[in-house]
This record gives C-alpha cells, sequence and structure tokens, in this order.
C-alpha cells in the first residue's frame, strides 16, 4: 500500500508517543530518595538507562547490583545516576568519595571510586577520672576520706604536691590512672675540689733553684716550701716545681650545734588541762585517731606550753603559735583556741594540716608535728610523746 503523506506524519506521531509512554513507566520506577534523582539528560540517554540498564562490571566486585565496593570505569553514556543504581548506592556518595560536585561532567575512562576506604577503628578513649568540686572548708585530707581514696593518690591524679593549696569551686579529680611518674633525673656527679692554680715550671739542664728563683721573682726559701725541698734537695732535668706555696684549704663550716632541749615533767594547770581536753575533743569530732591527737597535744606544748598566748615569734599567735603571714587566718581567729585547733588538724585554704599530710600516720611523729609547724627546732615535738599520751589517757 503506499503511504500517504498524511499516514506518514501520523506514524512519525505515533512512535514518539509510545517512546514516552515508555519513559513516563521508566520514570514512575525511579527511587523516591531525592539524593538519587538524576538531572535532566537528553532523550537518548533517558531512554537507553530506562529500556536496557547497562550491565557494567566493577573491578572489585564482579557483575549485577552488588553493594558499591572497589572502582568502575566510566562507558560512553553512563551518569552518575546509572552507576549508583547499578551498583548499589547513591550520587551523593560518589560524588563525596570521588571529590566531586553537583555540575561535574564524568567522561568515558574516567575511574571512579563506589564507596569511601573503610577508617581504622578509633581506640576507645580511656575512662575519666571522676571529679569533685571543692567546697568552702573542705582539705585534700576530707575529700580523699569521703570518697574513699588517699591524700597521696589526690596528689598524684591532680599533680599536686605537699604545698598545694585548694579553695572552693576548684575541680579535683578523685581517680584514674596517674600520670606514670617521671623518671628521676641523673644524679649529678659530684664536682671535684679543684686547688688553687700554683704557677710552675719545668727545671732544664743546668737550672739551679737560684737561678729559678731569680727568673720567676721569687726566692729559694719560697721553693724550698713550695716543694718541700730543703737545702741539700737535689733537681734534675723534667722535674716540675711549684713557684709559689699553695694557699691552705678553705675551714670546714662549723658543726651544727646540738638542741640541748629537754621535755621536763609537767602536771597542767586548769588552764592547760582546759585547752588540752579542747584539743581532745575537737579531734574526736573531725574523727582523728589517737595518734595524730597526741601529736597535736604535744605540738601545742612545745609551742605554747599550751597556752593561748596572745603573742610570740615574729607574728606568732594562740596555741600552736600559728602565723598571719603564712596563711593560717587573721590574728582573731587564730586567736580562738577552737579555730587554731581545727586548722592544725585540717589546714586552711592556703596551708597544710595534720591531716594533709601524705601518710601520716606510717610517718615519725615528730615528722608529721614538723611538716605541720615547719619549725626551727623539729627534734623537740618527739620528746613530749609520752607525756601527750598519759594527757590523753587521763584528760580524754
Amino acid at each position: 500500500m503506499t503511504t500517504t503523506p498524511f499516514h506518514r506524519r501520523a506514524l512519525r506521531i505515533a512512535v514518539p508517543t509510545a517512546v514516552l509512554t515508555t519513559v513516563a513507566t521508566a520514570l514512575a520506577a525511579l527511587p523516591a530518595h531525592a539524593e538519587t534523582i538524576p538531572a535532566p539528560r537528553p532523550l537518548p540517554q533517558l531512554l537507553r538507562t530506562a529500556l536496557a540498564p547497562v550491565p557494567h562490571a566493577s573491578a572489585a566486585s564482579g557483575t549485577g547490583a552488588a553493594a558499591a565496593v572497589g572502582s568502575y570505569t566510566v562507558q560512553d553514556g553512563d551518569t552518575l545516576w546509572d552507576i549508583a543504581r547499578h551498583f548499589g548506592t547513591t550520587v551523593s556518595t560518589l560524588i563525596a568519595v570521588n571529590g566531586l560536585t553537583g555540575g561535574t561532567v564524568i567522561h568515558p575512562g574516567q575511574v571512579l571510586q563506589l564507596a569511601a576506604t573503610a577508617a581504622p577503628a578509633a581506640a576507645p578513649a580511656p575512662a575519666a577520672a571522676a571529679g569533685y568540686t571543692v567546697v568552702a572548708g573542705d582539705t585534700l585530707w576530707s575529700i580523699a576520706h569521703a570518697h574513699g581514696t588517699t591524700v597521696a593518690a589526690l596528689y598524684a591524679a591532680n599533680g599536686l604536691g605537699p604545698g598545694a593549696i585548694i579553695y572552693p569551686g576548684q575541680s579535683i579529680q578523685l581517680g584514674g590512672s596517674a600520670a606514670p611518674a617521671p623518671a628521676p633525673a641523673p644524679a649529678a656527679a659530684p664536682t671535684p675540689s679543684v686547688a688553687p692554680t700554683v704557677p710552675t715550671c719545668t727545671v732544664t739542664a743546668g737550672d739551679t733553684l737560684w737561678s729559678i728563683a731569680s727568673a720567676h721573682g721569687t726566692t729559694v726559701a719560697v721553693l724550698y716550701t713550695a716543694n718541700g725541698l730543703g737545702p741539700g734537695a737535689i733537681i734534675y732535668p723534667g722535674q716540675t716545681l711549684r713557684l709559689a706555696v699553695p694557699p691552705p684549704p678553705p675551714a670546714p663550716a662549723p658543726a651544727a650545734q646540738p638542741d640541748t632541749y629537754t621535755a621536763p615533767q609537767v602536771t597542767l594547770n586548769a588552764d592547760q588541762a582546759s585547752n588540752a581536753q579542747r584539743i581532745i575533743q575537737i579531734g574526736r569530732a573531725l574523727g582523728v585517731p589517737a595518734r595524730g591527737i597526741v601529736i597535736a597535744l604535744a605540738t601545742a606544748m612545745v609551742e605554747s606550753g599550751l597556752t593561748n598566748h596572745p603573742g610570740g615569734d615574729r607574728d606568732s599567735v594562740g596555741l600552736f603559735q600559728q602565723r598571719p603571714s603564712t596563711g593560717w587566718g587573721t590574728k582573731e581567729q587564730i586567736s580562738d583556741r577552737d579555730y587554731a585547733i581545727t586548722a592544725f588538724y585540717r589546714g586552711t585554704r592556703t596551708t597544710n594540716g595534720l591531716l594533709d599530710i601524705p601518710n601520716w600516720q606510717n610517718r615519725g611523729f615528730g615528722e608529721v608535728a614538723q611538716a605541720v609547724q615547719v619549725s626551727a627546732y623539729p627534734g623537740r615535738y618527739v620528746l613530749w610523746e609520752p607525756q601527750a599520751t598519759a594527757w590523753l589517757a587521763s584528760l580524754g
């Protein structure tokens, strides 16, 4: 049958309509995720995608819609959307792992990574040490006692030392692995004592003591003395002679005079007994063991004779002769015996008390008292230990 121009026109119209119907069907099947919808493409490319997906092969995963791994070499007509759908990934993933942008044009022969390389698992972070915020009245000892730790552990966890000062609002670490202590620095080699430099000369053939003395502006008598010689001494070529007498070595420092203080036997008067009882009462209220109370009694006897003394050495005040200038409080505060006793046991914001001394219960009696008082006579405290023990037994 002969086709008329009208028929040809009808045929030309019918073909695009059928094709567009197929395209519409394909578009309806597209994934609903916004990130996988491709930008509009020319009709021939869209037709090829909808009607015959290209079975591209991944270099790492083989053919088929497998999980996106490895890499893929772009073929003629490919789009990011085609590649993402075929390998079970998304356009945004391809863009991200290949450093592309939304408007990037891919081209045949280009190698695309299909998935990001997995990052190595991060090591688990160490557990954070528990913390505590200091409040008014706290000491390191009271914090350690309340949280089942020790003052030494608080020192290690917070990088503190025996002279450390804590203050309200400060955050204190209560535990956790303390940083390993740095290796001790090697002890410096002792500096050898160097004798003062004395001029010398070397004897040559033909020299005499007189010629040497004359040449060096000295005397034969000096040469005798400097070299341990006498009138009949013989010198010889190559011998080294001192030309001057060495100065005497420096005199050693005088030895420290021992403290000859002794602790007399004391019968406490009413005022002393009252102060001793108050030291015992406050110590027990604070939970201080008996040995700590005995140290406090002995310290007060050494410092003030167990009296609430209004003055003392420099600005020292009260039972324990505490000093305002070193942080124990104001003169008025220290003059209050309850304040002074409590400060001795627990310290202040700027001083350490007995309970702040690391491992104090296992250290020497006088050493612990001295660590609090920093006295010029540290040996005196232990001399009162026997009597202080008796006072605790009779007054406590």
